[in-house]
C-alpha cells in the first residue's frame, strides 16, 4: 500500500511539474507573439499608467486633458490604471481596452489596498505588533477578496520599508525597525494578497515597496534624501524585499528618495543588477506617483525626455502618472538613445503578470457585481478585523494592576477627543471604508452594562473636517470643555482617557517634528491627573509617540494604534479583560524626539555609554540612551517567569545545530499568551555588528500555573550577514544568544561557530 501511495504521489508530482512547465511555455510563447505584433507606441503604452481621469460610466470626457488620455486609452497607449473604483467603472474601461484598441490587451487595475478594502484592519505597524504571521496573511487575504470582488486586481502593498524614525509618517504602513521580522511579515502579506495562484478569482497582485531606502529619509521628512552605507543597504534595508521575491511577489514599486545620491527610480544597480539580476525577479517595477518626472527637481535629469531615458535604462518598467514613457519613449528608441529591447523587456514583464492573472483568458473576470455585493464588509470579514484589532493592542504599562477593569459597580469617566471618534480609528490609507464607520471606544465600553459610564470629550483635537490632502489644523487654544471633563473625572472611580493622533496625522506626507500628543491633549491629561490619578491612558496613533511624561505619571497605558473597523469593540474587550493583551512593539518608543532615530539593534561604538553621568562616552547628558519602550516590549494581565535557560553545546559547525531552551511559566492569575524572542549577538565581525539581532520567536499560551519548555534551533545560516567581502556568509567566532520576552534581555549563553 505504501508503495502504491508513493507511486501515485510521484506521478502527481511529475504531472504537476509538467503542467507548470507547459503553462510557462505557453505563457512565454503567447507573450512573445503579442510583442512581435506591437508598434513602438503600443509598447510604450503598456508601460504607461494613468490615474482614473473621468467617470467611465458617464458622458465622454470634455476637457482637453481628459480627451487626450481617453484617445490614448482607445489607441492602446495605456497599460494600467489606478484608483478606478467599483465593478461598473472598471468594466467600462476594460471594455474600451479589450474591444476598441487594435490588439485588445486588457488593463491591470491598481489601488492602495494597504490594510483592508471595505473592511479595515489595524494599520500594518499595529498588526505587526501581534507577531501573528497567520493573522497578517489572513487579513491580507480578506483585503484581496474584497478588492478583487470590486473589480481590482493589483494592490500597492505591502510596504516593506524598514524605518527607525517615528517622525516619518509612513512608519504606519510598515512592520517596524527589524529586518528579520519585517521579512517574515513581507512573506505573509504577499502570500495573503496573491494566494496560491494568481489566476484565482480572489487573488490580486502584490507590490513590494518602496525600493529602496525610503524608510531612511533624513530627519524623518517624507520624500527627503537618504544617507546610509552599502552594508546598511544589504543587512537592514534589503532583506524584506528579498523575502518578498522569495514569496513570489509579482511587482515592485521604486521609491522617491535618492540613494548613492541617485534617485531610486533611475538607480540601475538596485533595479537591474540586484533585483532583476542577482534575485532573478521576472515581474515588473512600477514607479511611484510621478517619480520619473521628479528626477528633474532632484537635479538628476535635465528634462522629461532625459528622465524617461534614465528611468527605462535603470529598469523602471511602468510610469505611474508622469506621462513621460508614453510621450517620450518612441522618440528615444528612434533616435537610438534607448534600445527597443529594453521596451520589449518591460512589456514582457507587464504582459506576464496580466497573463498570470488570467486577464487574457477573461478580461472581465473581476467584474461580478453580485460578488461585490456579497463580499464587501461581510460579517465574517468583520470577525477577522476584530480578532486582528485585539491582537495588535500593546499593554505598555499597568501599575497596581489597574487593568483589567471590573465589570460592575464602578463609575467610569471616558474622556478624550478620540473616545467617541468613529473615523480616526480607520487610520490613513483606509481605501473604501465608509466615513465614520469604525466602532468607537464609547460604543465598545457601553456594551458592558454593569458599570455607569459618563463621556466627555474634554477638548477638540482639531478644527473642522480633515481629508488625505489637507494637513490637520490642530487646536492649541480652545479649552472650553476642560471643565466638564474635570467634573466627570472628579465624580468617577476610574478615568479612561483616549488620546493620540487623528487618523490623518500619520501616513504619507505626515512627518512631524513634535511626536508628543498633539494640541492640548497633554495639558488636559495633566489637569485630569490632578483630580483623579486612577487613569487608564488609551493611545491611538500611527507611530510611536513621546510618552515620557505619561509613563512617569499615568499608572496604565494601552497602545491602541489605529485599529480599523472594530477598534472600539477590541479596545473595550481588552480593557475589561475579555481578551488578555499579548502584543509586542515592533518599533521602539523614544524618551523624547531628540533620541530619534532610536532602535534596539544598534552598534556598540568605541565608547559605549551606560549612564548619563559618563561624559566622554556615546550618550546624552540629559537622558538615557535606551528607548522608553523597547522593541519587543509588551505586558500581559498575567506575569511570566523565564528560568533554566541553556544551550546543549557551545560549539556550532557549518552543518550542525545548537538547541537553545528556556522554561516559561505563567505565575499570574490569568490565562495569557507570550511571544518568546530569540536574539543573537555576533561579538566580532569583518564589519561592526549590532548588539542584538532578532533571529526567532514563538508564541506560547499558558494557563495560570502552567509552564512549558520552549526550544529554538540555531544553525549557521542564522548567523549570516552581508560581510566586508560583499557577500552573504557566516563568519567563525564567538556569539551570544539571548532568549526572553523583549529585546532588553541581559542573560546570555556563549557559543562558537567553527570551521
Amino acid at each position: 500500500m505504501k508503495k502504491i501511495i508513493l507511486t501515485l504521489f510521484t506521478l502527481s508530482f511529475i504531472l504537476s511539474c509538467k503542467m507548470s512547465a507547459d503553462f510557462d511555455d505557453e505563457k512565454e510563447v503567447f507573450i512573445e507573439d503579442l510583442i512581435s505584433k506591437m508598434t513602438l507606441a503600443e509598447k510604450a503604452g503598456q508601460m504607461n499608467q494613468y490615474n482614473g481621469f473621468w467617470d467611465a460610466t458617464g458622458p465622454m470626457p470634455e476637457g482637453d486633458y481628459q480627451k487626450k488620455r481617453y484617445n490614448e486609452l482607445k489607441n492602446g497607449q495605456v497599460g494600467s490604471m489606478l484608483n478606478v473604483i467599483g465593478v461598473d467603472e472598471i468594466y467600462a474601461l476594460q471594455k474600451i481596452a479589450v474591444e476598441e484598441t487594435r490588439l485588445g490587451i486588457p488593463l491591470i487595475f491598481g489601488h492602495d489596498v494597504i490594510h483592508g478594502y471595505k473592511t479595515i484592519f489595524p494599520i500594518p505597524l499595529a498588526e505587526s505588533s501581534s507577531w501573528d504571521l497567520d493573522l497578517m496573511e489572513k487579513s491580507a487575504r480578506v483585503a484581496a477578496t474584497e478588492a478583487s470582488a470590486d473589480g481590482l486586481n493589483w494592490t500597492f502593498a505591502p510596504m516593506v520599508d524598514i524605518s527607525r524614525d517615528a517622525r516619518w509618517g509612513r512608519v504606519m504602513e510598515g512592520a517596524g525597525e527589524d529586518p528579520y521580522l519585517g521579512s517574515l511579515v513581507a512573506k505573509a502579506r504577499v502570500k495573503g494578497f496573491q494566494g496560491d495562484d494568481l489566476n484565482d478569482i480572489n487573488s490580486i497582485v502584490a507590490c513590494a515597496k518602496h525600493f529602496a531606502g525610503y524608510g531612511f529619509s533624513e530627519a524623518g521628512r517624507d520624500y527627503n534624501t537618504t544617507d546610509f552605507n552599502h552594508y546598511t543597504l544589504h543587512n537592514t534595508i534589503m532583506p524584506p524585499f528579498k523575502a518578498a521575491v522569495d514569496a513570489g511577489v509579482r511587482t515592485f514599486m521604486n521609491s522617491f528618495n535618492t540613494l548613492d545620491e541617485i534617485p531610486a527610480t533611475g538607480h540601475k544597480h538596485i533595479q537591474r543588477d540586484i533585483l532583476k539580476g542577482d534575485w532573478n525577479f521576472d515581474g515588473f517595477i512600477v514607479s511611484d506617483w510621478g517619480s520619473i518626472d521628479q528626477m528633474i527637481p532632484h537635479g538628476f535629469a535635465r528634462d522629461g525626455e532625459h528622465a524617461a531615458e534614465l528611468a527605462v535604462l535603470a529598469g523602471s518598467d511602468m510610469d505611474m502618472e508622469s506621462s513621460l514613457y508614453v510621450s517620450k519613449l518612441v522618440g528615444l528608441v528612434e533616435s537610438g538613445k534607448v534600445k527597443e529591447e529594453l521596451l520589449n523587456d518591460a512589456v514582457r514583464r507587464i504582459l506576464r503578470v496580466k497573463y498570470e492573472l488570467g486577464l487574457f483568458e477573461d478580461p472581465f473576470k473581476y467584474c461580478n457585481k453580485q460578488r461585490s455585493d456579497s463580499e464587501l464588509a461581510s460579517d465574517n470579514n468583520m470577525k477577522v478585523a476584530l480578532d486582528a484589532a485585539k491582537k495588535s493592542i500593546v499593554l505598555l504599562k499597568n501599575n497596581n494592576q489597574l487593568l483589567p477593569l471590573q465589570k460592575e459597580g464602578e463609575k467610569i469617566a471616558i474622556i478624550g477627543p478620540l473616545a467617541g471618534d468613529k473615523n480616526s480609528p480607520l487610520g490613513n490609507w483606509r481605501s473604501q471604508a465608509v466615513y465614520n464607520s469604525a466602532s468607537s471606544v464609547v460604543e465598545g465600553m457601553n456594551k458592558y452594562k454593569g458599570n455607569r459610564i459618563v463621556y466627555e470629550k474634554g477638548v477638540d483635537l482639531y478644527y473642522g473636517k480633515t481629508n488625505f490632502h489637507n494637513r490637520v489644523k490642530i487646536n492649541y487654544d480652545d479649552k472650553s470643555d476642560f471643565g466638564k471633563a474635570k467634573l466627570a473625572a472628579a465624580t468617577s472611580d476610574i478615568v479612561v482617557m483616549v488620546l493620540g493622533e487623528e487618523g490623518n496625522q500619520s501616513g504619507e506626507g505626515r512627518s512631524r517634528t513634535n511626536i508628543g500628543l498633539p494640541g492640548l491633549q497633554l495639558e488636559l491629561l495633566k489637569e485630569i491627573n490632578k483630580i483623579n490619578n486612577n487613569i487608564i491612558l488609551v493611545v491611538m496613533s500611527g507611530r510611536p509617540l513621546d510618552l515620557s511624561w505619561e509613563d512617569e505619571n499615568i499608572p496604565a497605558i494601552v497602545q491602541a494604534w489605529h485599529l480599523g473597523s472594530k477598534s472600539g469593540d477590541a479596545i473595550a474587550q481588552v480593557l475589561y479583560g475579555d481578551y488578555n493583551p499579548s502584543g509586542k512593539l515592533t518599533m521602539s518608543f523614544p524618551r523624547n524626539v531628540g533620541q530619534v532615530p532610536v532602535y534596539y539593534n544598534f552598534k556598540n561604538t568605541g565608547r559605549p555609554s551606560t549612564s548619563i553621568e559618563q561624559v566622554t562616552n556615546s550618550g546624552y547628558a540629559d537622558v538615557e540612551n535606551s528607548p522608553l519602550y523597547s522593541f519587543g516590549h509588551g505586558l500581559s494581565y498575567t506575569n511570566f517567569s523565564y528560568t533554566n535557560f541553556s544551550i546543549d553545546t557551545d560549539k556550532l559547525g557549518i552543518d550542525s545545530k545548537i538547541n537553545a531552551s528556556i522554561e516559561i511559566e505563567n505565575i499570574g492569575n490569568y490565562k495569557g499568551k507570550e511571544v518568546v524572542q530569540l536574539y543573537i549577538r555576533d561579538i566580532v565581525g569583518s564589519i561592526a555588528r549590532p548588539m542584538k539581532e532578532l533571529k526567532g520567536f514563538k508564541s506560547v499560551e499558558l494557563e495560570p500555573g502552567e509552564s512549558k519548555t520552549v526550544n529554538f534551533q540555531i544553525d549557521s545560516s542564522m548567523l549570516e550577514f552581508y560581510t566586508y567581502g560583499n557577500k552573504w556568509e557566516s563568519e567563525v567566532g564567538k556569539f551570544h544568544v539571548f532568549v526572553g520576552g523583549n529585546s532588553n534581555i541581559t542573560e546570555f549563553k556563549e557559543f562558537y561557530l567553527t570551521d
